[in-house]
């Protein structure tokens, strides 16, 4: 149980917190530090600001900034932009990998740019894109990255005429991934035989260590088809909502841009910071107009755990370097 739930990942964190934090964490005692860490780790709010290898070092890790990355910004694709006629920003791979910097500041763009192409299903990195359809594409991608680069080998045997009798494995984080060659998906014709591509999987599925999509879901995927092409099975594998559920870390996506405990929450800081009850009559437009205005108290987020408070601003700002130079 212990290994399953990767219990000595959670214990070392928390002990190499301890230490980096002693001084501060010697004021309210060490029995409320380990509360608040193992707190902040099952609401899933521990991996916010910290370094890349930590937030993909667990699924759990992996699930909770997917989710959070969805909390953050769902608004993206809620709201109206000049770029679309059907109320959502458009933005391209280089504004969405900002976005994942804001919450994890060495988060790497390669994973970004994988994402993007099973959307774009090419190389026009430049090219705009909803919200919804990279998130959907980044779950998969960021999720099951071990498990896309085994496949991704064994589609190039398959299209090579080659048995793919070996399972390949990778043995290196995910962000240090070779990079994968695209295979050519443009013509419609191209691709594998379905039957024998899912044999591979299969295969695949029951040695992998790692995780992967449910058998039973990528074998009724391929089983409606004759030939897959890889980029056709990766964009399968981002829009097929049962995947989606047995992952959890996602809502449907219909209810995508529905989060009421969120905004309940937003509410409630806007509340503070403004100096308004929630609960209270509107002002009018002229009433608002001649309010004084005044410098709001800063508001911690009540996301932010205890044991990360000198670390997140250390962290935020080696964020902001970093967005800064992708920019340039």
């Amino acid at each position: 149980f212990a290994a399953q739930r990767h219990v000595l990942t959670y214990m070392e964190d928390a002990v190499s917190q301890l230490l980096e934090n002693r001084e501060d964490i010697s004021q309210y005692g060490i029995a409320r530090f380990f509360t608040e860490y193992f707190n902040s780790v099952r609401q899933g709010t521990h991996i916010l600001f910290r370094e890349f290898s930590f937030v993909q070092a667990t699924p759990h890790n992996r699930a909770s900034f997917l989710r959070t990355f969805w909390r953050c910004f769902r608004t993206v694709g809620k709201n109206g932009g000049k770029y679309s006629s059907i109320c959502c920003y458009l933005l391209t791979a280089q504004e969405y990998h900002c976005l994942l910097q804001l919450l994890c500041p060495d988060f790497p763009m390669e994973l970004t740019q994988k994402a993007a192409r099973i959307v774009l299903m090419d190389d026009a990195m430049d090219c705009l894109m909803s919200f919804s359809d990279f998130l959907f594409a980044f779950q998969i991608q960021f999720y099951y990255s071990e498990f896309l680069e085994s496949v991704a080998a064994i589609y190039q045997d398959l299209l090579a005429g080659k048995n793919p009798n070996t399972v390949i494995v990778p043995t290196s984080s995910s962000g240090q991934h070779r990079q994968r060659q695209p295979p050519n998906d443009c013509n419609p014709l191209e691709g594998v035989e379905a039957s024998l591509f899912y044999q591979c999987l299969e295969s695949l599925c029951d040695r992998s260590k790692y995780s992967c999509p449910p058998s039973a879901l990528v074998k009724e995927m391929l089983s409606s088809v004759q030939r897959m092409t890889f980029y056709g099975f990766l964009m399968a594998l981002a829009k097929d909502q049962g995947i989606n559920r047995a992952l959890g870390a996602l809502p449907d996506k219909g209810d995508l841009f529905l989060d009421p405990a969120m905004d309940q929450e937003l509410e409630k800081l806007v509340a503070q910071v403004s100096g308004l009850s929630v609960s209270g009559p509107a002002s009018s437009s002229a009433d608002t107009a001649n309010m004084p205005v005044r410098n709001s108290p800063r508001i911690n987020s009540p996301w932010k755990p205890l044991h990360h408070c000198r670390k997140m601003d250390a962290e935020s700002e080696g964020s902001n370097e970093e967005t800064d130079s992708s920019e340039n």
